[in-house]
């Protein structure tokens, strides 16, 4: 029975990156166009949200999402939420309409087909480098102002031990946001580390539950209020994780 299971996980895990390269060659022409200058990115996180819900869908994950506050259109906002696994890309793309751009590890630049789109509408960063930083805050600083929404996973990666429900935030998104006052969209992944860990021989096909809490305003906050602000949003986050938990072990 074990090896059963090894065998449908080593095929499941290659299907992942099958369906993550069938509708980048299908909509291959259209992506290159939406590419060619920033004014086409609209266009691209349209195809972007097909693409992750085709991934979705075709690995057998269903979701269902609780919104306690509804993004308005056409406002810019920093969204944040933990993060456990590859699909929480695929996750953030499906449930948010409002254009955004990922602040993301480079790492991910090294997958065929998608890092070469990856590389050129993300903005990446080298956490091992300062440098990479500043520049990470520049350019999102010209997204914002070009009227779209920046999505940061402040844990800054995913925990190498799974059994941490949420590792310590980050200062950049919280940074940003009371910057440009924009308000911050804390959303909650309860169960893309039990869908899709990082571990190889792990997951199963199942329910994707999200909640998308009530904004945190950073109107007339100031830089030096960006820790508390931090600590704040991790903290709503990790009581609703725990809320989903204690809702599990009922169940």
């Amino acid at each position: 029975m074990k090896g059963l299971k090894i065998v449908f996980w080593i095929i499941w895990r290659i299907w992942f990156y099958v369906l993550m390269a069938v509708p980048i060659l299908i909509m291959l022409p259209f992506l290159l166009i939406s590419i060619i200058s920033e004014r086409g990115y609209p266009y691209f996180f349209k195809m972007a949200r097909i693409w992750a819900k085709f991934i979705l869908f075709g690995m057998g994950f269903y979701y269902k999402v609780k919104r306690e506050q509804k993004l308005i259109k056409n406002t810019s906002y920093m969204i944040v939420a933990n993060h456990t696994s590859m699909t929480d890309i695929m996750l953030m793309l499906a449930i948010i309409k409002n254009p955004f751009v990922f602040v993301g590890k480079k790492e991910l630049v090294k997958i065929p087909l998608f890092g070469f789109f990856y590389k050129r509408t993300c903005i990446l960063v080298d956490r091992n480098s300062s440098k990479s930083k500043n520049e990470v805050f520049k350019r999102a600083q010209d997204r914002l102002n070009q009227g779209l929404s920046i999505c940061i996973f402040p844990e800054g990666g995913v925990p190498d031990d799974e059994s941490i429900l949420l590792d310590e935030f980050k200062d950049g998104a919280f940074r940003l946001a009371i910057e440009h006052q924009i308000p911050i969209v804390p959303i909650v992944f309860a169960d893309n580390k039990e869908r899709f860990s990082y571990t190889f021989l792990s997951g199963s096909p199942g329910k994707m539950r999200g909640k998308i809490l009530p904004f945190v305003e950073t109107n007339g906050l100031k830089p030096d209020n960006r820790k508390d602000l931090r600590d704040n949003v991790r903290q709503l986050i990790y009581k609703d994780l725990l809320e989903f938990k204690r809702k599990d072990l009922k169940e």
